[in-house]
Order: C-alpha cells, then structure tokens, then sequence
C-alpha cells in the first residue's frame, strides 16, 4: 500500500476516535456511550445483519435471555429489580434500522462505515450524513436500562424491530404470543415536549412504464440541470413544513421546457427514499440548438420565481443548467413526455388534509418520493400517510388514476394501519403528572403524522397499553438530522422516573 494512502487512512480513523471520544464524555455518559457503541456498526435498512449480531451479543453478555425470532427481530428479557416484582412488566421498544441519506459531495459507505458524529454547541451532528439519533437514541436508551445495576424497573422485554424505515416488516411480522410486557413504551418520538397516542398509517404506491426511446433530433444541444440544497425531511414529520420536493421542481421545469420549446427527456435522477422528502434531482435533456438563448432565458425566469416562492422554507435552495459536452443520443418521446409531465403535475404531493379531530395535525399526504427515468424505463415512488384508513387508500387510488392515465403499471403495497389514540390509556395518566412534576409544566398529548409501530404491533397485541416519547431529534432522515444534548438528558431522567413508577399488577 502507498505510505501517502496508508498514513491518511491512518488519519481518518484517528479523527473518527477522537469524534466519538466527544460524543462519549457527555451526560449521561451511559445514554452516549451507548449510541456511539451502535453508530459505529452498518444498519441500513433492510440489511441488518450486523446490528442484528450487535445487539444479541449484547444481551448475552450480560447474562440476560436473548430471542432472535423469525424476521429477525431481537427480544431481551431482564427481571424485575428488587422490591419492583408486583409492577406490570413493560415492554421497551426502538427499532435497530436508520434512514441512510447524505451529501451529493460527502465521500460515505453506510454499509462499511460507522457515522461520522461531533458537537455542535447543544447539538450532536454527523458529518454530511443522517445521524442515525431515529431511532439509535432510543435504542442506546433501552441498552442503558438493560446494563444498569441501579436503575429501579419491573420486568423488561426489550423488543428491537428490524426494517422501521422501509416497510415495518419487523413489527408487522411479529408473531402474538411472543411477548408477556402490558405495558409498550416507544422510544421513537422526536419533540421532548410530546407525549404520543397515536400516529398515521402508511402505504406505498409505485407507477412503472416502458417506452420506446427514438434517436435525438439532429441540430439538437443537450442539457443538464439539477435541483439541489434543499432541507429534505421526514415525509411524515416534516411534510407540513412548505419545504420543497425536487421531484416536483423538476417537473415544473421540463413541464415549461416541453411546452414552449420542445424539450425532450434523456433521463431523470430524483430522489432516493420513499420517507425523505427528495431534496436533488438531475435531469438530462435536449432542445433544438435554434431555441438555446430563449430556453436559458425563460428557464432562468421560473427559476426566480420558484426561489422566491421558497425563499423562506428553502432558502438555500439551487438550480443549475449546464451544457453538456456529449449531446445525449437518446430520449424519450414527445408523446410519452407529454403524458408524464402531466401525471406528475397531477399527481398529489404534501398536505392533503388537515385532521378535524386533533388541532394542527396532517390527517392524509403524499411524498412523491423518487424518479428514476431512463433507457425506455420509468419508475415513480410514492409514500402515502393517513391516520384515517379510508383516506389513506382514498389518496392511493387517486395517485393510481394520475399515473394510469400515462400508461403506468401502478402497483400499491407495504400498507400498515395508523395507531387509534387512547385518551383513556393507564399509562398516559401515569406519564402526564410525572412529566409535569419533573419539567414544572404539562406535556403535549398528540398523535402525530409519522409512522410508529404501535399501530402494527397493536394488531397483534390489543390489549398492550401503548405511549410514544423520545428526545428532540430535527431533520430526521437528512444529512441535517441532529439530536439536542440537553433534551436527551430530560428524556433520560423522565424515562428513569417512568420505571420507578409503572403501575401495580
């Protein structure tokens, strides 16, 4: 190996070391000694091997009982502390997967490289990557109640579900019968002030076509632009906040292109998971060389508009064109254009309904999630959410007509039920004075418009008392996710209380 390549390696994993070492001085120490442990092993989802591994050789070595089931989820039992045995055991609950996304410039393999963490005044962050704080917090949470020698509790199933992210498949294959707890905390909430009881269900919905590529018109110039610098997001969480989808800033553009100078598409890059709001897109394109100076000067024009139509939710936000070197040689054809340009502007994208039930909350949305269009091929990728069940297949078949109508295969899959809030839920009425006698104020009761696993493990489980908490986290499923210091150690603590104070048998 090169000496240059070898002492840079060196380097890396010197900074690496010294980055965690950050992370692992800070309070409490238990809590971020812990994340750091699992931030440094691959767990993309539905490729889990490893923190699978990670997590039962965990358990074992300390001495508790360690069950693998069937899709890979992982149980860990540990008794009753002393004086705690007539408590109603508990099940503590996070999944093990986290969303991958980072910068289109950040060098990174999430399948061979732990995060990349540091401190940034009151925040932890990871370097151009998602932080893994959804839902590693409150994994590191339940690993530091499981290793503890002081920490009062009643009997603890420790439930960690596999593929949250990208289906829910570990929680909606859990089988009944398999856990005792009467009681489900959910770590995987993001706002510390918010006690949860209830959240959206989901279903995705993809549009697939073929199409007959034709050579490119003779005195034609290609070009490529891309959308990029936009906040991305939680498609669940975020999906209120007016932030932009590239996927449908750059319809907009080939919408206008096509129709006033005869644009045709070589390809589209948009996007990349179905619960991230798609901050980039690429496209490559062409025109008539007789129309290059009007399409750059009508094209700069929208591109004024559409930033400041977003310049307060989006004000980093870029569009770039540039003229390609090689022309492209293919595209597709101008009636296949004409009819998925026009899809896509039909097709719904963000706020579909406000909740009449529960103040400012998303009752049903969309995230048109990823494009991928090239070599006589399409593919459009939808996550569709709604706490009603009705609205939510409401919303599918409305998504389905938009893309039918183009020619598309339209296939809707992966559907899991939205969670039914409680209000009269034991363990809510628990949480409520605990919280407020630690933080001298009332919490937030909500349901919210991600989705949880309550829902689905609800299903086989109905009689489980359920509740949803967890630490500030902001910009969960973008490379700007970063998890609040100082709200991880209020959680800490009201977690800590909460064991002390599960109810009698």
């Amino acid at each position: 190996m090169d000496f240059k390549l070898c002492n840079f390696e060196f380097l890396i994993e010197k900074t690496a070391q010294n980055m965690s070492q950050e992370i692992r001085n800070l309070e409490p120490k238990e809590l971020w000694n812990n994340f750091a442990n699992l931030n440094a092993v691959p767990r993309p989802s539905k490729k889990e091997e490893r923190v699978v591994a990670f997590i039962k050789d965990f358990g074992k070595s300390l001495g508790l009982e360690v069950f693998e089931d069937e899709v890979h989820n992982v149980i860990i039992r540990k008794p009753a502390t002393s004086g705690m045995e007539n408590r109603k055991p508990i099940v503590l609950q996070g999944h093990l997967d986290m969303v991958h996304q980072k910068n289109a410039d950040t060098i990174f393999d999430f399948e061979k490289q732990g995060i990349e963490m540091y401190v940034d005044g009151d925040w932890v962050r990871a370097r151009g990557t998602t932080l893994g704080a959804d839902n590693g917090l409150g994994v590191a949470a339940i690993m530091a109640v499981l290793e503890s020698k002081t920490i009062a509790h009643p009997a603890i199933e420790a439930l960690f579900t596999i593929d949250e992210e990208t289906g829910m498949t570990g929680a909606m294959n859990l089988k009944g019968g398999l856990l005792h707890g009467e009681i489900l905390l959910n770590l995987d909430t993001e706002e510390d002030d918010e006690i949860d009881i209830g959240c959206a269900g989901g279903i995705d919905v993809t549009a697939e076509a073929e199409y007959d590529e034709e050579e490119t018109p003779d005195y034609s110039v290609g070009y490529s632009i891309t959308v990029k610098g936009l906040n991305g997001g939680h498609s669940g969480i975020d999906i209120h906040k007016g932030l932009g989808n590239a996927n449908k800033i750059m319809n907009r553009l080939l919408y206008d292109g096509f129709d006033n100078f005869g644009l045709q598409i070589s390809e589209i890059q948009g996007g990349s998971l179905r619960n991230a709001i798609p901050r980039e897109s690429v496209a490559k394109v062409i025109i008539a060389s007789v129309y290059d100076e009007a399409f750059v000067f009508d094209m700069q024009q929208i591109v004024s508009e559409i930033k400041n139509e977003l310049k307060t939710t989006e004000p980093n936000l870029e569009i770039v064109f540039e003229k390609l070197k090689t022309t492209p040689a293919k595209v597709m054809p101008s009636i296949a254009q004409y009819y998925f340009v026009r899809s896509m502007a039909t097709a719904a994208n963000g706020v579909h309904r406000m909740s009449a039930d529960f103040e400012n909350l998303v009752e049903t949305s969309n995230n048109i999630a990823k494009v991928i269009l090239g070599k006589g091929k399409l593919s459009v990728q939808c996550l569709t959410r709604s706490s009603v069940e009705s609205a939510k297949f409401d919303l599918a078949n409305d998504l389905r007509s938009a893309f039918e109508l183009m020619g598309c295969e339209v296939e809707i899959s992966g559907s899991y039920p939205g969670w039914t809030p409680n209000p009269d839920s034991e363990i809510l009425a628990t949480l409520v004075p605990i919280y407020e006698k630690l933080n001298g104020e009332k919490p937030k009761v909500v349901a919210c418009h991600a989705g949880l696993e309550c829902g689905i493990l609800g299903a086989n489980y109905p009689d489980m008392d359920m509740i949803s908490f967890g630490p500030t986290i902001h910009g969960a499923h973008s490379p700007d996710e970063r998890a609040s210091i100082s709200s991880s150690q209020k959680f800490w603590k009201f977690l800590i209380e909460i064991l002390a104070n599960i109810p009698v048998k």
